[in-house]
């Protein structure tokens, strides 16, 4: 077909771009190879069609799946009369990015602040205790003033997801209109 060549080269390049983008966020290439040849489909694939297509495993496949499902970058859609499971890619960039994005940064947090909470308890006792070394005491006060900080940071951070999951961050950066329509 005239200009099949042409769409082919388009598409994989935006794919490989895609890809590299999503390894810089802790995604395997792969992953993103999928996600990109996803996105270009017509319609919903099941893991057959997906491992012909990428010439993964059927495991490496189901796996990757997985791991896009759990990020909210694919879905998936029921077709009357079909059997297996059919996935489709996340149209919606915006969407896309807030899943992504507020699913990593919550671990993130959770973890992050957690560790920090439990420290600064661990270091309120320190000073509280009279046997503990005045130079030593003297770090621990300015640990203390750095994590809280840093709490006050991730508290920051938090208030960010939850302006991204409420779409109230539209209200400051407004969306521009989506020209594609799906099919």
């Amino acid at each position: 077909m005239n200009g099949e060549k042409e769409l082919k080269k388009a598409r994989e390049r935006v794919i490989d771009a895609i890809s590299q983008n999503m390894n810089l966020y802790g995604v395997t290439e792969s992953i993103g190879r999928l996600y990109g040849s996803l996105y270009f489909q017509e319609g919903p694939l099941t893991l057959d069609e997906m491992k012909e297509e990428l010439g993964m495993s059927k495991t490496s496949m189901s796996t990757s799946v997985r791991s896009l499902l759990e990020l909210k970058m694919v879905g998936k859609i029921w077709k009357k009369g079909v059997r297996k499971d059919l996935y489709e890619a996340e149209p919606d960039w915006y969407q896309t990015f807030t899943d992504f994005f507020t699913i990593k940064w919550r671990a993130g947090i959770s973890i992050n602040k957690s560790a920090m909470e439990r420290s600064l308890a661990d270091l309120h006792a320190l000073l509280e205790d009279e046997n503990i070394d005045i130079h030593i005491k003297k770090q621990v006060k300015v640990d203390i003033e750095k994590l809280t900080s840093a709490i006050e940071y991730y508290d920051w951070l938090n208030r960010l997801v939850d302006s991204l999951e409420s779409k109230q961050i539209f209200e400051f950066i407004p969306k521009k209109p989506i020209y594609y329509e799906k099919k």
